[in-house]
């Protein structure tokens, strides 16, 4: 993540908490930068410099004005005149990272070769709800090249019970043997 990212994120965050719009505004830069990762000619076009800065900003407002919280709003037209538009998705990431530190939230990254359905995601939930003593927050990815098993990164912690991650610890215990 950049320095900029984090500042700025962190800036943001620090405002929301104390207007208690924190929740609003997570929302909203979600929508947000997943609306800018799917048109990102549309923030090329706001980072351009040879559009004027006020031609930029009267875009956001004409795009964003009315469903907008004004704070995130006036956020994203600092970055516009500061010309780090780009930062966005950094800014939301430290958001994020903010918001669930202060409300007791774990990111969790749970891999596994086929995916899971309610009751399997449910049951792992509650089960790292209990080894980390946060709510969780579950993304599921599916790579059939762990071959079955489940890995969860949960908060830079890796629980790896894959096919594969067996197979790699059985070779290296036995490149290790001296015969």
């Amino acid at each position: 993540m950049s320095k900029a990212g984090d500042l700025y994120g962190q800036s943001l965050y620090d405002l929301a908490a104390e207007s208690n719009l924190s929740d609003e505004i997570l929302g909203e830069m979600e929508v947000i930068n997943g609306i800018f990762k799917e048109n990102p000619d549309y923030v090329t076009l706001l980072s351009e410099p040879s559009v004027p800065k006020k031609e930029r900003l009267q875009l956001v407002d004409q795009a964003l004005g009315d469903g907008c919280q004004e704070y995130l709003l006036n956020f994203i037209k600092i970055l516009i005149e500061k010309g780090i538009l780009r930062e966005f998705s950094a800014c939301q990431k430290r958001y994020r990272r903010c918001y669930n530190e202060e409300h007791g939230i774990a990111d969790a990254l749970v891999t596994t070769a086929v995916a899971l359905d309610d009751s399997q995601l449910s049951l792992l939930r509650a089960k790292l709800e209990n080894i980390s003593g946060k709510k969780v927050l579950l993304r599921q990815k599916v790579d059939g090249s762990v071959l079955g098993g489940v890995r969860v990164d949960l908060e830079g912690q890796l629980f790896d019970g894959t096919v594969k991650g067996r197979l790699s610890e059985l070779r290296r215990r036995v490149d290790e043997t001296v015969i």
